[in-house]
Parts: C-alpha cells; sequence; structure tokens
C-alpha cells in the first residue's frame, strides 16, 4: 500500500512540474487530416499551430494597419462568407480604389498547396503574404513599415509574446503567424464530405448522383477529389483579355509552354466563390459550363489535352452537374466564428 501511495505522490508531482513548465508556453493546435485525405504539403514541423500564433495571424488578418493609409485588410479581398474571396467586381480592388488584373483565389485548404497565385508567383505560403503588402495596387507598403507600426501598439507586443516567447517583432514572425491563421482555414463538411463519410441520414439527391457521374467524367482530371483541385496549372482555352492581356504564368517564367496558363482552383465552396476564372468574366456557374462545352478555342496555345475533346452537356445535364457543385459548400466554415473578425 505503501509503495502505491508513493508512485500517485511521484506521479502528481512529475505532473506539477510539467504543467510549470508549460506555463507562460504556447498552446499547440494538432492539425487534422480529414479521413482519406492526402498528406498536407506543407511542414507544420517548422511552424507548428498554436492557438496563441493562430489568433495573432488573425488579428493580423483583420487589420488594415497592413496598408500604406490603413485602409486595406487581407480580409478586404478575402471574405470569409465567400468562401475567402470576393464576390463583389471582377477583379480585386486595393489601396485609393486601383484595381488589379485578377480576381482573389480563395483561401482554403492552402496545407496542401506547393505554389501561390494564379500564376504560382510564390512557391512558399511563409512568404506570400509579402506579395499584396509590397504589391502597389494592393497595399503598397513595406514590411519594414508595417513592423514599425506594429512595435508601437502594446496590443501586438502582448500578442506576439504569448505567440513567441517574447516581444520581439519581426518580418518572420509577422508571416509565421499569417501562415498559422490561413493553414487553418480547413473546409472538409460539405454535404459532398458527408456522404463520402457515409455519416447517417445524408445522401445525394438523383439530381446530385446525375452530377457526380457528370463530375467525374468532364472535370475530375484536373478539380481532383477530394480536394478538387490537382494544384497544378492549365491553359483552359479561355480567351485573353485584351484590355488586361494578362498571360498567367508566363509571367513568372517567361517559357512559351507557361503562356495562357493559370493555376487549377478548388472548387470547394464554388457556389459562394463568384465571379469565375482568374479575371471573374463569368457570374454564374451555368456560364462556366456553356463555355467548356461551347466557347473553348480549340486552337488555343497549349491548351489542355483533357479539353480537346468537346464535353457534351445539355441544359439538363448542366443542371444536374451544378446541383452537385453545391453540394461542395462548407456552411459551417463559411459562418465559423474561428475565422471571422476578432472581437
Amino acid at each position: 500500500m505503501a509503495n502505491k501511495i508513493f508512485l500517485i505522490i511521484l506521479s502528481l508531482g512529475s505532473l506539477i512540474l510539467w504543467s510549470f513548465k508549460q506555463i507562460g508556453e504556447p498552446t499547440i493546435i494538432e492539425f487534422q487530416v480529414p479521413k482519406k485525405w492526402p498528406k498536407p504539403h506543407y511542414d507544420f514541423f517548422k511552424n507548428p499551430l498554436t492557438q496563441e500564433g493562430f489568433e495573432l495571424g488573425r488579428k493580423l488578418f483583420y487589420d488594415p494597419i497592413l496598408s500604406r493609409d490603413s485602409t486595406i485588410s487581407c480580409a478586404s479581398c478575402h471574405l470569409q462568407y465567400t468562401g475567402f474571396t470576393h464576390v463583389d467586381h471582377k477583379v480585386s480592388h486595393g489601396i485609393d480604389g486601383r484595381k488589379g488584373t485578377r480576381n482573389s483565389l480563395v483561401l482554403i485548404n492552402l496545407a496542401w498547396n506547393k505554389s501561390f497565385h494564379w500564376d504560382g508567383g510564390v512557391n512558399h505560403i511563409e512568404v506570400q503574404g509579402l506579395n499584396p503588402i509590397q504589391h502597389q495596387v494592393e497595399m503598397d507598403n513595406t514590411i519594414e513599415e508595417v513592423i514599425k507600426r506594429l512595435q508601437k501598439s502594446n496590443l501586438y507586443l502582448e500578442l506576439f509574446e504569448r505567440a513567441f516567447g517574447n516581444k520581439e517583432i519581426t518580418t518572420t514572425r509577422v508571416m509565421k503567424a499569417l501562415t498559422q491563421f490561413n493553414l487553418s482555414l480547413v473546409s472538409s463538411n460539405s454535404k459532398y464530405d458527408q456522404v463520402m463519410r457515409k455519416e447517417k441520414g445524408v445522401t445525394f439527391s438523383q439530381q446530385e448522383k446525375n452530377g457526380l457521374i457528370l463530375f467525374r467524367k468532364n472535370c475530375a482530371l484536373c478539380h481532383t477529389e477530394p480536394l478538387f483541385t490537382n494544384t497544378f496549372f492549365a491553359s483552359n482555352g479561355l480567351p485573353i483579355d485584351t484590355l488586361l492581356k494578362d498571360y498567367g504564368r508566363y509571367n513568372i517564367t517567361h517559357h512559351s509552354k507557361d503562356s495562357l496558363v493559370f493555376k487549377i482552383p478548388t472548387l470547394r465552396n464554388i457556389e459562394y466563390t463568384f465571379p469565375y476564372m482568374h479575371d471573374g468574366r463569368f457570374k454564374k456557374l451555368k456560364e462556366v459550363l456553356t463555355f467548356y462545352s461551347e466557347g473553348i478555342n480549340k486552337k488555343a496555345i497549349n491548351l489542355h489535352p483533357k479539353l480537346q475533346k468537346t464535353m457534351v452537356i445539355n441544359e439538363n445535364q448542366k443542371k444536374d452537374l451544378i446541383a452537385f457543385l453545391h453540394t461542395l459548400s462548407d456552411k459551417e466554415f463559411l459562418f465559423d466564428k474561428r475565422y471571422s473578425f476578432p472581437k
């Protein structure tokens, strides 16, 4: 009996010592990979998710202090309820009402991405945030100025101390915090997901089933399940906008094979992420399907081989396919208060 009591006391003592060592340290958040999903590309070992890092990243994401005149935040172009993109205009608007050349990409399931932006101009999420901060059309600021502003804020000094152990504010820490928030934006609880998990009481309608069959036949090569993107780049035969003159990935690589080639976006929450295409030229999903069935220029440079063959689809089938695409809507994600403006 005495031995048992000693062991209990020793165990409690160890627990107390362990707890004492953890005081003041960030609270680790385990990144949950949805069942049967591929392994994330991001290396969480180098920047583990913490509650404090996430909260700091969320604060930065919604704070217009990042822009030159403190009018534009990340959330200005990436609204939660629209899948972390914007829907009020074709292309993004930045500081002083300046217009960009592209519709903003959604911020969904970024841990599985190897490159970022429509042209893949950034190959690591931890530096992605520098682009909008320094871009003349978007925030038109410098990271040095951002650091100075943050260092003058008692609130940010406290938030950085909670997240990283001391009050030092650096470019690396700003980017890591933003990265932690962005990586946390995982959408995996749509009706599609629930059906795939065979949850009780959740089934596809006949129209949705028909749409899934059509999707897997015509779309899944590029918009691969379960991410609904293969994360690669392709030309879909979309005629170039003669005003914007955006040549896509060619602007980065200057290789002819990349002319008019753009990132293949995820279709998750597609119901809410209009307008569509890199330049936002289509407002409705039906317009997108009409383009793929009738509007592709088969002689377009670098056209994806899959699109050389015409997609034969009638009006009723378009409705079926759209019905399936609506099953990719994850309202729990779109209205999750964890991702909303910090109060």
